[in-house]
């Protein structure tokens, strides 16, 4: 196969056996890589209703076709797994190099499961691969493991690693490459810790063939002529200022959270105090530009921060989501409070939107009577209170106080406490990322009912502003053709915001250029609803139904906020629902596809017997 090495590598630590296994072509063809191609094999190999912490329970590193072969943008890889928040399908992606290093590595995917005694972490080195002690590594932050790995292997490795919040078994820990690269959402990275399994270790220097050398290039040259024509503006900001260009737009149209859902953007949060958190103020700070495997945006950065409270020396700079997590969330402009809590969350490996959520549930708690100062370790929880955000980030981080129950999110404190559950704001018991759905409607049927919840990099109908003639009529056949897109571009391995300074053409056209698997307009559509169908498996075999998908209604009602952009707002996302699932052939009240249109898609054997006998 061209693009694969059509190989994959199991691994269970509690028997230590290793074995390779082939990549079907087929499977390639109708799931590509990523979250599709790990939903298949897990569906098949991992049993139903498996204990999330248990041996049955399984996890995997995928890659993408468009790792390691010189695609523009092909940097992204796929952590995939059984969520312990939803108890159903996982999976979280990441840039930086672990994919095309695990690709060098001679793979195209890693699978884990069983329990080792003591702490290990794999290391795979160019076709091989072996269980080593981590007994040393255990307990360290991911900077401190890095280095201990590097010190050991060398400096042509590269490691995807949990921090203390997976050996915690937080329900929001992260995985995390090249120090601040977060596969952060859903858990996956406590079901590694449960595993025992510090680290996924990757080196190798092995290629794979491209089926059209010159179709390659000439998709790459397309792409590096719109960064300089269409999408030029787009472009150049990205390298700027990376994805904190959206923040301070965001906090003022409503999209980003304020006041934990519940301010008025531009009233509660001005654009003045944004202004102090966003990359245009950190653009001082600035020390160097990086970028991802094969990526010409260098969006990420470097600063040196002076700072009289926290060392903030070499330290990256926050994304968007980030920003808004402990910014605007909180009422909070402090920035240096937000780029200490960023690095805390990177160096205990936890994923950034759930615990500035987590945080900001807890103040909004607090300024309603609901928590005392001595609940909460001595912390006056106040909006905007910068030092309390750190307090209350670093009691999570570590493990101590009151973050021994918020390290497991908002629903579960909740409900551990017994209070506060009037101010979650969740979907399936996931905190919400930064776009409000009483902004852009699509976004409340892409939280509650994509196969990993609360997700934004998951597709829809996007995240433009709906507007009061919003037509309801109508929305499931531009819904799918939202997921159809968004499926195949994370499975692929390409980065979502290099797509957006590509041209519309790009991503199949990279897609056949490496792997020479040809799709019309049909086949396209078949191969993003079939990845989204056997997602979507998954979480039904686990006995999900409807009733399951749940969506907090401080997230599609707007009381409050009373004033701003998106006062008096009202989203019948369950009728965007009844739409998607008509269009894609859903059950309305089981969620269970179709027989004919499993037919349809075709790869689905594993469903249909399931499901069907």
């Amino acid at each position: 196969m061209y693009g694969y090495h059509g190989k994959l590598l199991f691994i269970n630590l509690s028997t230590g056996n290793i074995e390779i296994r082939p990549l079907k072509e087929e499977d390639a063809r109708n799931f590509i890589g990523g979250p599709a191609l790990g939903a298949k094999i897990l569906y098949e190999e991992m049993p139903a209703n498996a204990d999330v912490f248990g041996e049955d329970s399984m996890v995997g590193f995928v890659t993408g076709p468009l790792n390691n072969n010189r695609a523009l943008f092909g940097g992204r890889y796929t952590v995939v797994s059984k969520s312990p928040v939803t108890g159903g399908w996982n999976d979280a992606n990441a840039g930086g190099y672990f994919g095309p290093m695990l690709k060098a590595a001679g793979f195209d995917a890693v699978f884990v499961n069983g329990i080792s005694e003591k702490p290990v972490y794999v290391f795979v080195d160019e076709g091989r691969a072996e269980i080593l002690d981590a007994s040393d590594l255990w307990g360290l932050t991911v900077s401190e493991t890095e280095a201990k790995i590097r010190a050991k292997h060398g400096e042509k490795i590269n490691a995807a690693l949990i921090g203390p919040g997976g050996e915690n078994l937080s329900y929001f820990a992260a995985v995390i490459n090249d120090g601040h690269r977060a596969a952060g959402r859903g858990g996956t990275g406590a079901v590694i810790g449960s595993k025992n399994l510090k680290a996924v270790v990757v080196r190798g220097n092995l290629s794979t063939e491209v089926a059209d050398r010159k179709k390659l290039v000439a998709a790459n040259k397309s792409i590096s002529d719109n960064m300089k024509g269409a999408a030029a503006e787009l472009a150049t900001a990205f390298g700027r200022f990376g994805t904190g260009i959206f923040y301070i737009p965001s906090t003022l149209s409503s999209d980003a959270s304020i006041k934990n859902w519940g301010g008025a953007a531009g009233i509660d949060y001005t654009e003045e105090e944004a202004y102090l958190v966003s990359s245009a103020n950190l653009e001082q700070f600035v020390l160097k530009k990086y970028n991802c495997s094969n990526c010409p945006l260098a969006c990420g950065a470097i600063m040196d921060v002076p700072s009289e409270r926290w060392e903030l020396a070499n330290i990256d700079r926050p994304e968007y989501e980030t920003m808004g997590a402990f910014g605007s969330q909180i009422l909070n402009s402090d920035y240096e409070s937000v780029l200490r809590c960023n690095l805390l969350c990177n160096e205990y490996g936890l994923d950034t939107i759930s615990a500035g959520a987590t945080v900001s549930w807890i103040v909004e708690c607090y300024e309603n009577g609901l928590f005392t100062k001595e609940e909460l370790d001595g912390i006056e929880a106040t909006w905007g209170n910068g030092d309390s955000i750190v307090a209350l980030t670093e009691l999570i981080c570590k493990n101590e106080g009151i973050g021994q129950v918020l390290i497991k999110g908002t629903r579960y404190a909740a409900d551990h406490l017994g209070k506060g559950h009037e101010y979650l704001v969740v979907a399936s018991g996931i905190e919400e990322p930064q776009h409000d759905g009483r902004l852009a409607y699509g976004v409340t049927r892409t939280y509650q009912y994509d196969p990993t919840p609360g997700r934004h990099v998951k597709g829809g109908l996007g995240l433009a502003p709906s507007g009061p003639d919003f037509d309801y009529s109508d929305t499931g056949e531009a819904d799918l053709q939202g997921v159809v897109g968004t499926e195949v571009l994370n499975s692929s391995g390409l980065c979502m915001f290099g797509n957006m300074v590509s041209p519309p053409d790009a991503l199949l056209n990279l897609i056949e250029a490496v792997t020479g698997f040809q799709y019309s307009p049909e086949e396209f559509r078949k191969l993003g609803t079939r990845m989204f169908n056997i997602r979507h498996a998954f979480n039904i075999r686990e006995g999900m139904t409807r009733k399951d998908f749940t969506l907090s209604k401080r997230f599609y009602e707007s009381n409050p906020p009373y004033e701003g952009p998106i006062a008096g707002v009202k989203v019948d996302h369950e009728r965007l629902a009844d739409n998607f699932f008509e269009t894609i052939g859903w059950d309305k009240e089981t969620l269970i596809p179709s027989l004919s249109s499993l037919e349809e898609l075709g790869g689905m054997e594993a469903v249909i017997a399931d499901f069907y006998g």
